[in-house]
């Protein structure tokens, strides 16, 4: 039984996001923390909970231009044959069923319309995966952030509720582990 939490982040907010959701797996099944363009391409056939993060971009999740754009902005090279989450989701092969969960980062004020979580989840559920629960956002003050007070013990918890699911009806009481891929 593990999660694989799969992330793309371009100031490091959604990172630190996918970090505490990590930790928080971790009290029902070990917990393997990747970035998107380490991702592998094939889906470990023991996986029980796919958690995927983005930040959000242009009204969804991002492309080469957003990326271009957010690196700049970041004052990063950036990486022309790097994907993010829409690539690597698009590569995927279908699903049998196993359990997946999404998130992304957003700007709280100015309120700007769209999410990565929802259209990451809308193209997973579409692959076979099923769906935990409705896409979550956790916020950041401006582009750049950082993360809004409050916001990285609230992944923390998700990853949490996110694991119980699965603890009961494994059994699992010594928790798990987090690596990093």
């Amino acid at each position: 039984m593990q999660a694989l939490v799969v992330y793309e982040s371009v100031f490091g907010n959604t990172r630190q996001v996918a970090e505490a959701v990590a930790r928080g797996l971790t009290g029902a099944l070990p917990a393997t923390l990747v970035e998107v363009t380490a991702a592998p391409a094939t889906l470990p056939d023991d996986l029980d909970l796919l958690v995927v993060g983005g930040p959000t971009h242009a009204l969804g999740m991002s492309r080469p231009t957003t990326r271009r754009d957010g690196a700049e902005q970041a004052g990063r090279d950036y990486d022309a044959d790097a994907i993010g989450i829409r690539e690597w989701i698009e590569g995927l092969a279908p699903a049998r069923g196993t359990a997946a969960a999404t998130f992304d980062t957003r700007v709280r004020r100015p309120r700007v319309p769209g999410s990565a979580a929802h259209r990451a989840a809308a193209r997973l559920r579409r692959l076979g995966f099923r769906m935990l629960g409705s896409p979550t956002t956790f916020w950041v003050d401006g582009v750049p952030g950082p993360l809004l007070d409050d916001e990285l013990d609230r992944a923390r918890r998700w990853g949490e509720e996110l694991g119980a699911r699965f603890a009961p009806a494994r059994g699992r009481t010594d928790g798990g582990t987090v690596t990093s891929g």
